[in-house]
């Protein structure tokens, strides 16, 4: 499926399979997970897309050919394929361990071409090897709604009562190592969504209610997946003294501003972005030890902007994964 424009639908198109190159391999997509970052591309939110583009960064399939400096992996294996496509590993981020933030990094789906296809190039120092006791659609989300929950969970540090803003792919996923790590869910989903309110009881949650309602407690952090920035100072006021919001998201409509005191007495409001390869080789071990079981439902790819729709609606409990 093929973004020829900003804010236009997806088309089928055939176009020619990839060749991959010395330190690429090629991936015969099972299975690729629909995230709300693949809105913002669609949706013009992220500017300068590659395009034409093909979508989708949350790749799981079998290695069918591979570079001739390929090392790390053979054909056959599955593997995942995630956001973080490329980094240069010269810049002063790749040399410190912060390749999420280098200067020169290319995005599976955005700037590269990703998975809404049969087949997918990567470039192998950012493809991960699949636990097995995943099925192809149960791993496809843990590629991004995992490594991203994972690394926004790690910037909360000790926190034991943990609130999670947007129940939907990365919160479900959060929110089952969190509680594995013995903490206190509280789950605050769109107003009167009773449904996501339940299903965040399901997995554990203490408190489920509305975004805009105080929890019973005062959190020791809170995590904000849903794009929506006026939920910044609504977090805020729901943490304690010493708190801690972390921005999961890679975008956020603007945050309006308030009143200095709800920042005050050290409280800390930072981001996430992207994540590393240490991110990766954690989760990838973690996992199945909580273990995470991702809720999906599985549509054919020509679905892709039916269920592109759905995702915007919130229409969309678990995550949506495409199947070609």
């Amino acid at each position: 499926m093929l973004l020829e424009a900003p804010r236009q639908p997806l088309r089928a198109a055939d176009i020619p399979t990839p060749k991959p190159d010395a330190t690429q391999v090629l991936v015969k997509v099972s299975a690729c997970a629909v995230c709300r970052t693949d809105l913002h591309v669609v949706d013009a939110e992220l500017p300068q897309p590659k395009l034409p583009l093909v979508p989708g960064h949350e790749i799981v399939g079998v290695i069918v050919e591979k570079g001739k400096g390929v090392q790390r992996f053979k054909i056959g294996d599955r593997v995942g394929i995630p956001w973080l496509g490329w980094t240069c590993g010269e810049c002063e981020f790749c040399r410190s361990e912060r390749e999420n933030l280098c200067d020169r990094a290319l995005f599976t789906g955005y700037t590269l071409d990703g998975g809404y296809a049969e087949f997918a190039a990567a470039d192998e120092r950012f493809c991960f090897p699949i636990p097995k006791n995943y099925s192809d659609a149960e791993a496809a989300p843990l590629l991004c709604a995992g490594l991203i929950g994972y690394r926004s969970l790690v910037k909360t540090g000790n926190a034991k009562r943990l609130g999670i803003y947007g129940f939907g792919a990365a919160g479900h996923i959060v929110a089952q190592i969190a509680r594995h790590q013995g903490r206190e869910i509280y789950a605050f989903t769109r107003r009167g969504d009773s449904e996501a309110q339940a299903f965040g009881k399901s997995l554990g949650a203490v408190w489920a209610g509305d975004s805009e309602t105080l929890p019973p407690e005062k959190l020791d952090a809170a995590i904000i997946f849903a794009p929506v920035g006026p939920l910044v100072p609504l977090a805020l006021q729901a943490v304690a003294k010493g708190g801690t919001v972390v921005c999961g998201g890679i975008h956020m409509s603007d945050i309006p501003s308030f009143p200095y005191d709800w920042l005050w007495r050290e409280r800390t409001l930072c981001s996430v972005a992207n994540l590393t390869r240490r991110d990766g080789a954690e989760f990838f071990t973690l996992a199945p030890q909580v273990p995470v079981r991702t809720t999906v439902q599985t549509f054919p790819l020509a679905e892709a902007n039916a269920v592109l729709g759905r995702l915007r609606n919130g229409q969309i409990h678990g995550a949506a994964v495409l199947v070609p």
